[in-house]
C-alpha cells in the first residue's frame, strides 16, 4: 500500500521525451511512498493501487517543486537607498565605488545579531516557499572573513532545518574585498584559498564554492586560485560570470567543470561552447537585469544553438535583485529574455536541479525521486510564465506531505 495517491490531474514530469519535451501526462496520477515517487502514469493505469491517502486534484496541473538555484538570502539590512540612487542615474559600478553595493551589506550583516539575521532571512525563505519553491540555494558572501562566512552558512542551515524545504549552501568566497583588505587583494585571496575554503570544507557547511569574476570584483587569475583550492578540498564550483563585461569567466568556469555560470549577459560564443562541452548550466537572473535596468540581454539563442541548459533563479539579494516571487522570475525570463514558457518552467525545475548537482534527487517527477511537487490551479502550463506575480501553487508538497 502506498502512502499517497495524487490523482485526477495533469502532470508535467519534466522528463523529456521525443516530441514531448516537458514529459506531459494528461489525466494522470502519482503514487508516493516513504517521501518518494513510486510511479507516475495514466490515471487508469494506477486505479488498481491502494493508498492510505487519495488526493483528487480536480484537473489541476502538477509539476515538480520549484528549484531556486541562485539566492543570497541571508543578509542584514536592505539597500533601498541604492534603489533611489539608481533612479537618480547612478550606475552599479558608481554605487560600489562610493562605498555602497556589497560593502554596505557586509557592514549591516556583520552588525546584525544572530537571531535578527535568522528572523529576517526566514521571512524571505517563507516567501519563496509560498511561491512553490521546495529546493533553494543560499550563498554566503556578506561576511568576508572566515568566522563571518561560517556564521552565515550556519545561519542558512539553521533557518532551513525546521522548514519543509531542501536547502543547499554555497560558500561565495570571492564576492567583494572586505574593507580591511581593500588595499591588499593578494592577502585576502590567499586567505580564502588557504584558510576559509579548508575550514568550511572540514565543517561540511557548503556544497560548492562560488566567486564573482568581474571588473569591479575579482580577476580570472584570482578566481583560478580559489577554484584550485575548492577542487583540492573536494568542492565543486560555480561562478558569477559575464554580468557587466566579458572577462572570459564562463570558459574559465567550464575548465573547472563548474556546475553553473550565472548572469551571462556578456557571454560570447567561445564561452558558450566551453559550457556546452562540460555540461555547465547557464543560470539566467532576470531580476538583476530588471533592477539594474540593463540593456544587454543574455544571448539566449546562442545558448539554445550550443545546447547549454538554461536555468532561471530569483537571485534574491538586497542590492540588485530584491525578488521573492519565483513566478515573477519566470515571467521576466519570458518577457525580458525571450524564453518560452516551457523553457522557463524547465529553468526552475530540471535545469535548476542540474545547476545544484541535484538532478538525481529533484527537478523531475520520476520513480525514485523525492516527492516534491506543486499543484497549480491553471488551465494550461503556459500560465506559469504568463501571470505577473502568480500568488503560488494551490498545494505545495514536500517529501510527500502537504506543506
Amino acid at each position: 500500500m502506498w502512502d499517497r495517491l495524487i490523482t485526477d490531474c495533469h502532470v508535467a514530469t519534466m522528463v523529456a521525451q521525443p516530441g514531448n519535451p516537458l514529459g506531459l501526462f494528461p489525466n494522470a496520477a502519482i503514487g508516493i511512498a516513504d517521501g518518494r515517487i513510486v510511479r507516475v502514469g495514466k490515471r487508469t493505469e494506477l486505479a488498481g493501487f491502494r493508498a492510505r491517502d487519495v488526493v483528487a486534484c480536480g484537473g489541476a496541473w502538477v509539476t515538480p517543486g520549484l528549484v531556486d538555484c541562485h539566492t543570497h538570502l541571508v543578509f542584514g539590512g536592505t539597500r533601498a537607498n541604492e534603489h533611489a540612487m539608481r533612479r537618480a542615474g547612478a550606475t552599479y559600478e558608481e554605487i560600489a565605488k562610493a562605498g555602497g553595493g556589497i560593502a554596505s551589506t557586509v557592514k549591516a550583516t556583520r552588525e546584525a545579531g544572530t537571531d535578527e539575521l535568522r528572523d529576517q532571512s526566514r521571512r524571505r525563505l517563507h516567501a519563496l516557499m509560498k511561491g512553490g519553491v521546495t529546493t533553494v540555494e543560499i550563498k554566503s558572501g556578506y561576511g568576508l572573513d572566515t568566522a563571518s562566512e561560517i556564521r552565515l552558512l550556519n545561519a542558512a542551515r539553521a533557518i532551513g532545518r525546521d522548514e519543509p524545504v531542501r536547502l543547499v549552501t554555497t560558500l561565495l568566497a570571492l564576492h567583494a574585498l572586505p574593507p580591511e583588505r581593500k588595499d591588499d587583494r593578494d592577502v585576502y585571496v590567499r586567505m580564502v584559498a588557504e584558510e576559509m575554503i579548508p575550514a568550511v570544507a572540514r565543517a561540511g557547511l557548503a556544497s560548492s564554492v562560488d566567486a564573482f569574476c568581474e571588473s569591479i570584483a575579482f580577476t580570472p587569475a584570482e578566481v583560478e586560485r580559489v577554484f584550485t583550492a575548492a577542487r583540492a578540498n573536494g568542492l565543486p564550483v560555480r561562478l558569477h560570470a559575464e554580468q557587466l563585461s566579458n572577462q572570459n569567466g564562463a570558459a574559465l568556469a567550464a575548465s573547472y567543470k563548474a556546475l553553473s555560470a550565472d548572469h551571462l549577459e556578456h557571454l560570447d560564443a567561445l564561452g558558450a561552447r566551453a559550457m556546452a562541452a562540460t555540461g555547465t548550466v547557464a543560470v539566467l537572473l532576470p531580476g538583476a537585469y530588471y533592477a539594474l535596468q540593463e540593456v544587454r540581454k543574455p544571448p539566449v539563442q546562442l545558448l539554445r544553438d550550443t545546447g547549454v541548459p538554461i536555468a532561471i533563479a530569483t537571485d534574491c539579494n538586497p542590492g540588485t535583485s530584491p525578488l521573492l516571487n519565483p513566478q515573477l522570475a519566470m515571467n521576466m525570463a519570458c518577457t525580458l529574455f525571450g524564453l518560452t514558457p516551457e523553457e522557463a518552467l524547465q529553468g526552475m525545475t530540471v535545469n535548476a536541479a542540474r545547476a545544484l548537482g541535484l538532478a538525481h534527487e529533484v527537478g523531475t517527477i520520476d520513480a525514485g525521486k523525492a516527492a516534491d511537487l506543486c499543484v497549480w490551479r491553471v488551465g494550461e502550463l503556459s500560465e506559469l510564465g504568463y501571470w505577473i506575480g502568480l500568488p503560488g501553487p494551490e498545494r505545495r508538497i514536500f517529501g510527500g506531505l502537504d506543506s
